[in-house]
C-alpha cells in the first residue's frame, strides 16, 4: 500500500476510523443562546447567575467545548427550564393552536338543550414531542337561560373552571361553591359535578380538562 501524500506512514487514514461527533454541543449551543436570547438576558447577566465565566459560557453557545453536567444544570437553572428544555431540538415542530375571539368551533354538550353554549377554543390529543401527554381540551361556557334542572357531569380527566363573568352555585359531589369572577374550581371529573343556580346571567366560565390519552373526551359542562 503506498502511503498518502503529507501522512507519515505509519499513521495512514483509517476508513472504519469513528467521526468525531459535536452535534451535542452545537444543538446545547443554540438552545442556550436561544432561550437566553427570548429572555433579554445578556452573556454577561446569564454567566453570572450560572456562576460561569463569560468566557466559558461564549465557548459553550458556540460549540467550543464539551459542557459538563454539572454546568448544564446550572445553565438550566439560571434559565428557570428543565435539563431537558436545554437537549430538545428546536427545529421539531411542536403542536400549537390559536383561535381569534369568537371564532371557536361550537359544539354539542349536556347544557345545550338549556341553551348552553359551548365554544371549543382548541384541542391536543398527547401530540408533538409528548406523545403520552393528556387529551387537553379548553371549552369556553356561556349560560344566558335558567332552568329548572341543570346537567349534572361525570367524566375521566381533571377539569378546572375559571369564572369570567357572572354569578352561580357549582356543586361537586355533595358541596356547593360560590363562583364568581376570579374563582377557579379545579376538581376530578370522575365526580358528579354541575350547575345548580345561576344567580346573574350571562355566565361565562372556562372549562378546561385534561383526559387521560386512553379516553376519547366527555361532553363539556
Amino acid at each position: 500500500m503506498t502511503p498518502q501524500p503529507g501522512i507519515p506512514d505509519h499513521e495512514l487514514d483509517d476508513p472504519q476510523s469513528p467521526v468525531e461527533d459535536h452535534s451535542i454541543e452545537v444543538g446545547l449551543g443554540h438552545r442556550v443562546r436561544a432561550l437566553r436570547t427570548s429572555r433579554g438576558m445578556s452573556v454577561a447577566a446569564l454567566s453570572e447567575r450560572a456562576g460561569l465565566s463569560k468566557a466559558m459560557l461564549s465557548k459553550i453557545e458556540n460549540a467550543q467545548t464539551s459542557c459538563s453536567l454539572t454546568s448544564v444544570a446550572h445553565l438550566a437553572a439560571a434559565l428557570d427550564v428543565p435539563v431537558a428544555t436545554l437537549f430538545q431540538d428546536s427545529s421539531v415542530e411542536r403542536p400549537v393552536a390559536y383561535t381569534p375571539a369568537g371564532k371557536g368551533t361550537l359544539i354539542d354538550g349536556r347544557g345545550t338543550r338549556h341553551n348552553h353554549i359551548y365554544e371549543l377554543l382548541g384541542s391536543f390529543r398527547g401530540r408533538g414531542g409528548s406523545a403520552s401527554g393528556p387529551h387537553l381540551e379548553p371549552v369556553l361556557v356561556t349560560l344566558n337561560n335558567r332552568s329548572e334542572t341543570y346537567p349534572r357531569f361525570q367524566h375521566p380527566g381533571t377539569e378546572l373552571l375559571y369564572m369570567l363573568d357572572g354569578d352561580m352555585t357549582y356543586r361537586y359531589q355533595e358541596t356547593d361553591y360560590r363562583m364568581q369572577p376570579g374563582d377557579a374550581l379545579l376538581l376530578d371529573g370522575e365526580g358528579v359535578h354541575g350547575p345548580t343556580e345561576l344567580t346573574e346571567l350571562p355566565i361565562r366560565f372556562l372549562a378546561i380538562t385534561a383526559y387521560p390519552t386512553d379516553t376519547t373526551g366527555a361532553p363539556a359542562d
